[in-house]
C-alpha cells in the first residue's frame, strides 16, 4: 500500500471533520473517506491512533 496523502493532510482532514461535526467511528469514515482511511492507517499503526494524535495538535 502507497499513500497519496502526507502525514500533514491526513491529520489536517481529520481534524476538519471533527470540527464539521462529522462522526469519526471507524466504521463511517471508510464509507465516506476511504483515501483518509487508507492514509491513515499508512501512517499510524490504528485509526484511533491517528485521532488522538489530530487531538493533539
Amino acid at each position: 500500500m502507497e499513500a497519496n496523502m502526507g502525514i500533514d493532510d491526513v491529520l489536517a482532514q481529520i481534524h476538519q471533520l471533527k470540527s464539521n461535526g462529522l462522526p469519526l467511528n471507524k466504521k463511517k469514515v471508510k464509507q465516506s473517506h476511504p483515501q483518509l482511511m487508507q492514509n491513515a492507517l499508512f501512517y499510524f499503526p490504528s485509526w484511533e491512533h491517528a485521532i488522538n494524535t489530530a487531538d493533539s495538535l
